[in-house]
C-alpha cells in the first residue's frame, strides 16, 4: 500500500509539472483569455511617449496607434504593452485588445528591434540614440535572442522528459521506475537551465526600468517585468525535482 501511495505521488508531481509546462507553451499564441495571461516577459511602453516629449521639447503625435488590429513590424504605431511567449509575442493597445505576431518555434526575445519596427521612422531613429542608452541589455538583440532561444529548447526538452517520466512510470516494475527517475532528473536539469536563463535575461533587461536619457537625465519611459510563464517554469521544475525522490525509492524497493 505504501508503494502505491509513493508511485501515485510521483505520478501526480510529474503530471503537474507537465501541465504547468503546457500552459507555458500556449502563452501568447493568441489573444484569447488563457494565452493572453501567460507570458515570459512584458515590455510596458505606455510612458515612452512622455520620455520622447521630454527629449525633443515638443508635443508627440503619431507615436502610438489605437488600432488593435494594425499589423506589427510595419511602422503602424507603437502599442502600450508587448508580451512575449515561447512561440510568439502579442502587442496590446490596452489590457485586452491586441494582435499577435507570427508563430515561430523559439520566438527570440528582441524587444528593441520589435518596438522600433512599430514606430514611424522619425521615432525609431530618435530611439537609436541618445534616448535609449547604448549600453543597456535592452538593446543587445543578439544576446537576448540567442539566450531566449536556448532557453526555449531547454523548456521543450524538459517538457518531453516530464511526459516520458509520467508515461514510463505507469508500468509497475523496477526498470520503468528507474527510467522514470532518470527522465525526471534530466528534465529537472533542462528546466533549471531554462528558468535560470530567463531569470538572468529578465533581470539584466530590467536595467532599463531605472535608466535615464543621456541628454536630460529623464526616465527612458520603458519598463520590463517578468510574467507568469517564468513562475510556471520554476514551479514545473520544483514538481519534477520532487518527483525524482519517489521514483528513485520505488525503483529500489518495488517488489511487484
Amino acid at each position: 500500500m505504501r508503494g502505491e501511495v509513493c508511485i501515485s505521488f510521483a505520478s501526480i508531481l510529474s503530471f503537474t509539472s507537465l501541465l504547468l509546462l503546457i500552459f507555458v507553451h500556449v502563452g501568447q499564441i493568441n489573444t484569447s483569455t488563457i494565452p493572453r495571461k501567460i507570458f515570459m516577459v512584458k515590455v510596458n511602453m505606455s510612458a515612452y511617449g512622455d520620455a520622447v516629449q521630454a527629449a525633443i521639447f515638443n508635443p508627440v503625435f503619431d507615436l502610438y496607434t489605437n488600432n488593435a488590429s494594425a499589423p506589427l513590424n510595419a511602422q503602424q504605431g507603437l502599442r502600450q504593452f508587448y508580451e512575449f511567449g515561447l512561440y510568439s509575442y502579442c502587442a496590446y493597445v490596452d489590457e485586452k485588445a491586441g494582435i499577435c505576431g507570427n508563430h515561430t518555434a523559439g520566438q527570440e526575445f528582441k524587444p528593441y528591434d520589435i518596438v522600433t519596427s512599430d514606430m514611424i521612422s522619425n521615432f525609431s531613429i530618435l530611439s537609436a540614440t541618445p534616448l535609449i542608452p547604448l549600453d543597456l541589455t535592452f538593446k543587445d538583440s543578439k544576446y537576448l535572442g540567442q539566450t531566449s532561444k536556448a532557453a526555449y529548447w531547454m523548456i521543450l526538452l524538459g517538457t518531453i522528459c516530464a511526459a516520458l517520466a509520467l508515461v514510463t512510470g505507469i508500468a509497475k516494475n523496477n526498470l520503468t521506475f528507474f527510467v522514470s527517475s532518470i527522465f525526471s532528473a534530466v528534465g529537472c536539469i533542462f528546466l533549471l537551465i531554462a528558468a535560470s536563463l530567463w531569470t538572468v535575461l529578465i533581470r539584466k533587461t530590467e536595467a532599463i526600468n531605472t535608466a535615464l536619457q543621456a541628454g536630460n537625465q529623464q526616465s527612458v519611459g520603458i519598463s520590463i517585468s517578468e510574467g507568469s510563464g517564468l513562475f510556471l517554469t520554476w514551479a514545473a521544475f520544483v514538481c519534477l525535482f520532487v518527483s525524482v525522490i519517489p521514483y528513485a525509492i520505488m525503483c529500489c524497493t518495488y517488489r511487484g
